[in-house]
């Protein structure tokens, strides 16, 4: 994991985000990009556009702001970022298209964002900037959520279905836990709505995670009047620090996850989570 991308708009929950991807950097010898986007209108800032001229200096006032915020940003953490390598972008772009165009032109290999405390997983999953990368990435999302002083990936947890068309999401789960020095508890969440025995079960984790090594993850069925909190009581079980969720780059999470329940999962886990796209 040689470089991470962070998006700011230098809000608590980005900051958050930042101090996470840090300790990321630290101990694995990482290049940190920081990322803001001034989504100003198209006149603003093509000087092939007629009448920009006059509005020319309103958008070289935005970079400028932005260039004083990282200033501040950098004076303000320095003892979390010192001896790292950061990487400041100001770009004029959309978030989403931005963020996206960044990760693929440096090669960065893991996106960390910031969501509200307040409205958790509602305004990440479904505020529409954070909800299409997570849904669009084609590498691993973590979302922060609060204020982390000290990042620990000892307990990953990752709800799996066990369909072929989740083997892809899980091999780089699988991955990531060997990268973070995590465990990956693998489990399989058995519900009243659709209950499956354990020789079903069984079965069908033979064919899914045929090929791996079964000593890469732990494995267990747990079951729940729901899958939302079957996930919840299992990370709280084994007091996780990590969640791990696929998402379907059409439908999102929620095709996933079926309704809300997406949304609901951090919301109430208070974990931070991260999204690997199926």
């Amino acid at each position: 994991m040689k470089k991470i991308l962070v998006p700011t708009d230098f809000s608590e929950q980005s900051l958050n985000a930042l101090k996470v991807s840090a300790q990321i950097a630290r101990k694995y010898n990482s290049e940190i990009h920081l990322l803001h986007l001034l989504d100003l209108p198209l006149e603003l800032i093509d000087p092939l556009n007629e009448g920009v001229a006059r509005d020319l200096p309103e958008s070289l006032f935005f970079m400028k702001l932005a260039h004083k915020r990282f200033t501040e940003t950098f004076e303000k953490y320095q003892k979390e970022l010192d001896g790292l390598v950061v990487h400041e972008t100001v770009e004029f772009n959309q978030a989403f298209e931005g963020i996206m165009e960044i990760t693929n032109k440096h090669g960065c290999e893991l996106i960390v964002m910031g969501s509200s405390s307040v409205s958790g997983l509602q305004e990440v999953f479904i505020g529409s900037n954070t909800e299409k990368v997570v849904r669009h990435s084609n590498v691993p999302v973590l979302v922060i959520k609060d204020d982390i002083p000290i990042f620990s990936t000892q307990e990953m947890v990752f709800s799996s279905s066990l369909k072929e068309s989740q083997y892809k999401t899980f091999i780089e789960a699988v991955n990531l836990a060997k990268i973070l020095d995590s465990k990956l508890n693998l489990v399989y969440i058995n519900t009243p709505h659709s209950f499956r025995t354990n020789a079903f079960i069984e079965e069908r984790l033979e064919k899914f995670t045929k090929g791996i090594d079964r000593d890469s993850f732990n494995f267990e069925v747990y079951s729940d009047k729901s899958i939302e909190n079957g996930i919840r009581n299992y990370a709280n079980k084994i007091n996780a620090d990590l969640i791990g969720i696929g998402t379907h780059g059409r439908k999102g999470i929620s095709h996933f996850f079926n309704g809300s329940l997406s949304e609901n999962i951090v919301n109430h886990a208070q974990r931070p989570v991260i999204t690997f796209k199926i």
